[in-house]
């Protein structure tokens, strides 16, 4: 991936291939941090283990979830209090290993000044729920991870697509039970086919990495619209 974004004329001052003053910049070297935000919320009392698969949850559910965001947690694990629960990133329940995830306060309104698309609300409790924060893997989730990598990496502003409006309102979450101060958003509208999808390899999309096998050159896709 790095060396596609370089090919196609993109420079970076840190990463994980250059280094930079808030190194480890790879998250497999970050697993201190994440552990160490792991405890913090659980000793708050934020987060639960949870044993519900996602068929679980659909099953649970009145009708499917339909796109692609999670359906929201109908509480099946939810305890009335998470005090008392020990410290372990993986505990089992009948053998099975559990994730673990965070409580979220329903009926609160999660707002954010996007730059790009202005003041945004969601509902905790109705337009997401209880979300993953530690998953049954061993692993930390997306949405603890890079709110993690953020605080430690000194990131002020993130940019990425407007199908992660709603994960913004789950990080702000983390951030606030984390005492962490918040980067500001932007969000990009996606890159669509012709078709209305999104590009991605379920699509069967062409990768920069697919473009450079045909001598496609970097110049040739800079100067497309989409790029102007």
């Amino acid at each position: 991936m790095l060396e596609d974004l370089r090919w196609f004329g993109l420079q970076w001052q840190e990463g994980p291939d250059c280094g930079g003053p808030f190194a480890p910049y790879s998250q497999s070297s970050r697993l201190s941090g994440y552990g160490s935000a792991f405890v913090a919320l659980q000793e708050k009392g934020v987060i639960y283990p949870c044993n519900c698969s996602r068929n679980d949850i659909l099953e649970a559910l009145t009708a499917p979830h339909q796109g692609e965001e999670d359906p929201i947690y109908p509480g099946t694990c939810r305890p009335l209090t998470t005090s008392g629960v020990l410290l372990n990133l993986n505990p089992t329940r009948g053998g099975k290993l559990t994730s673990w995830r965070f409580r979220v306060p329903d009926g609160e309104e999660i707002q954010f000044v996007d730059g790009r698309l202005g003041p945004q609300s969601f509902v905790a409790g109705r337009d997401f729920g209880d979300f993953v924060i530690w998953r049954s893997d061993g692993t930390p989730s997306y949405q603890l991870a890079v709110v993690v990598d953020d605080t430690l990496m000194r990131i002020t502003e993130v940019v990425r697509g407007s199908d992660l409006l709603l994960s913004t309102a789950r990080q702000l979450l983390l951030y606030r039970a984390l005492n962490y101060t918040p980067p500001q958003f932007y969000h990009c509208p996606l890159v669509m086919n012709d078709k209305g999808e999104r590009l991605a390899k379920r699509h069967e999309a062409l990768s920069l990495r697919t473009m450079r096998g045909k001598d496609v050159r970097p110049e040739q896709i800079r100067a497309t619209p989409l790029f102007k």
